[in-house]
């Protein structure tokens, strides 16, 4: 391992910040802000602003902040003592009077070298895992919350945590864990996206009511959404198709701790065709992209026009990917449910490119279409390399496993792959020891689990029995689904991967 002197000359740095609601400065002493002892070499002190968090840290000899990465900026200035910093793959040796910046998604580890060594660190944007209390890389140093939930291959009992009036499709969370998720838009719904209290046991519009509202005046509203995740930086991402009312579907983020909206992403006609519908998507922090899964089903259609669309978060720029393609398309593989084939005017329904997530490290692009055998992969490098032809990014993806007709896709940090099984009211499991497909969760009343996500807070995975087989357009007209509508939740084999 190469080993470099930090060699940064810092300027005066103001470590002022504003807290969220404040229009004023507001100065702060380091000795008055609230201490966290992390280890018994270690203690930590913050304080947050909108845009950007401080750290404090005290350090004796041979103190460790274990190997963690995040999404934020970090800017650490050694004001006494030396540290060694191992980031990216190198060491480097940093002492008082100087610094290091290091970039996101950089794993990164502290040792102190010297007692009574002080770090000031500034993050931007701000922590949410610290203002949430969700940051547990040192209690994975001391080997809790680390382990496996042993499996005995047997199938698993989930616990049934809410029940609605309403059908759910895709679930996401805040950064303190509580469920924000989306009403199936199959039942075209009037409140689009709605957040659970689990003390209260009721559900309010989100982000608010105004949003939930369409109106001629303007597009800032949701029309029809399906697709929702979150992110790091405590901000809810909601995929709007805009298919109910004549808008342009977008991508709408809503910032969590400042309540307020942090950016629209426009998907234009160029990312679209005539029959797009795109139905869930990753938020890639490390490259910087939003990646959709686009079925293909939009306006009548048969899932032939499946593809990739890729949004840029900087420029908002916009790539179609893959339309058409083998690993795109749906296989002729009916839904059949209770013996019944779902058909939608006298054909059946096939689905293209549904369920999407990635890997801990977004490396690697999990994928398929609803209809069909086959999960399929792909280096998000290779996805995002614009040299590639069509032709040769093809050629770059992997046939990953067999699978059932599924909807939602999860997984978690082993590499174990979450697939919510249509046809057979539960959850399969594609193993990564050896790709082999389980089923691991299974319940009558599980009817029509659509999306799967894991909550970082809690530790559980949560899924919804949406009904959209007992819909009117299944059944001649009638509309057989009926309340309470169910979420489940569980545990998964190993801790799940946050945002997916």
């Amino acid at each position: 391992m190469g080993k470099h002197k930090a060699k940064f000359t810092l300027a005066a740095i103001s470590l002022m910040t504003l807290p969220v609601f404040s229009q004023q400065p507001v100065p702060f002493s380091f000795g008055n802000l609230e201490v966290k002892q992390m280890n018994a070499l270690l203690t930590r002190s913050t304080i947050s602003g909108e845009s950007g968090t401080v750290g404090y840290f005290t350090y004796k000899k041979g103190a460790v902040v274990p190997l963690h990465q995040h999404v934020n900026e970090q800017y650490s200035i050694i004001t006494q003592g030396s540290v060694k910093v191992l980031a990216g793959g190198k060491e480097y040796i940093v002492k008082a009077g100087g610094g290091i910046i290091i970039p996101p998604n950089i794993p990164h580890s502290f040792i102190a070298l010297e007692d009574n060594t002080i770090d000031i660190d500034f993050f931007t944007p701000a922590r949410m895992d610290w203002l949430a209390g969700t940051d547990n890389y040192f209690v994975k140093e001391t080997g809790q919350n680390n382990s496996e939930t042993p499996w005995d291959g047997k199938i698993r009992n989930a616990e049934i945590y809410a029940e609605l009036p309403h059908s759910v499709g895709n679930i996401t969370y805040t950064p303190q864990g509580e469920l924000v998720y989306s009403l199936h838009p199959f039942f075209n719904p009037e409140i689009r996206v709605m957040k659970y209290n689990a003390k209260s046991k009721k559900s309010t519009p989100f982000p608010n009511a105004y949003w939930n509202t369409p109106r001629s005046t303007d597009d800032h509203y949701l029309s029809n959404v399906l697709g929702m995740r979150n992110d790091a930086n405590g901000i809810v991402w909601m995929l709007d198709m805009g298919q109910r009312n004549n808008i342009t579907p977008k991508i709408v983020g809503w910032n969590t701790r400042t309540d307020k909206l942090e950016r629209i992403y426009y998907l234009p006609e160029s990312a679209l065709s005539e029959t797009s519908q795109p139905n869930d998507m990753v938020v890639d922090t490390k490259h910087g992209v939003f990646i959709i899964a686009d079925e293909g089903i939009g306006k009548g259609g048969n899932g032939t026009t499946a593809a990739i669309i890729v949004v840029d978060m900087k420029t908002g720029a916009t790539q179609r990917l893959l339309e058409g393609t083998s690993s795109m398309l749906p296989e002729q593989k009916p839904l059949v449910i209770n013996n019944k084939t779902l058909s939608v005017n006298g054909k059946p329904l096939l689905v293209g490119c549904d369920g999407i997530t990635a890997d801990t490290a977004f490396d690697w692009l999990y994928y398929a279409p609803l209809n069909g055998t086959k999960i399929y992969r792909v280096k998000i490098d290779d996805l995002l390399n614009i040299s590639l032809t069509q032709e040769q990014l093809e050629q770059k993806i992997e046939t990953y496993s067999a699978k059932p007709n599924n909807g939602g896709l999860s997984i978690d940090n082993a590499g174990n792959l979450y697939l919510t099984a249509l046809e057979t009211n539960g959850v399969d499991v594609v193993l990564a020891k050896d790709r082999s497909i389980h089923k691991l969760i299974s319940d009558a009343q599980l009817l029509w689990p659509d999306g799967v996500s894991y909550n970082g807070v809690d530790g559980y995975m949560y899924v919804a029995a949406a009904q959209v087989h007992l819909g009117a357009n299944f059944n001649d007209g009638t509309n057989k689904a009926k309340a309470p509508f169910l979420i489940y939740r569980f545990k998964p084999i190993a801790p799940g991967v946050s945002y997916r």
